[in-house]
């Protein structure tokens, strides 16, 4: 009998290669002022907007999953991620753990920048011992209709 994991991964390995677009909607200052402080930062070019030498935190937009005004109640799963975060795991019960994510800064993002990303999983290899679990791939990036590819994302998850 086929297990949730199972399921995922037959689910998961329909979705390589398919490209998934959203849109993130305008970085506006005074948010991106407020992740930095929530991240510990003190310099004023990170946190106050009426800095001249104002930037927006480098993983503001990373953290990002979805724009203003956010998403409803039914876009999230039970144990509060969202039902797309995961390729493959809408409505199963499985377990979600992040598995690591390496950026690469190509540009600065702005205030006032519209931010597309663009997501495409790349690989699903089952690991561990019996059962075992997977881990999934997939590219992000994150960028501008007129200024390009600002921000590349290589993340993993593990679905247990």
């Amino acid at each position: 009998m086929a297990t949730a994991v199972d399921l995922a991964e037959r689910r998961a390995r329909a979705l390589v290669g398919r490209v998934e677009h959203r849109s993130l909607g305008v970085v506006r200052a005074a948010e991106a002022a407020e992740f930095a402080r929530a991240a510990g930062e003190t310099s004023a070019c990170l946190v106050d907007p009426e800095d001249a030498g104002f930037v927006v935190h480098p993983m503001y937009v990373v953290s990002l999953l979805r724009g203003v005004p956010g998403a409803g109640d039914e876009e999230f799963r039970p144990d509060g991620m969202y039902r797309d975060e995961v390729p493959g795991t809408d409505g199963l019960d499985v377990a979600l753990m992040a598995g690591g994510q390496d950026v690469r800064w190509i540009a600065d993002v702005r205030p006032g920048d519209r931010i597309d990303v663009r997501r495409t999983l790349t690989e699903v290899a089952r690991k561990g011992r019996g059962t075992g679990f997977l881990l999934l791939t997939a590219e992000k990036t994150y960028g501008t209709a007129e200024r390009g590819v600002l921000i590349e994302v290589t993340e993993r998850f593990i679905v247990r």
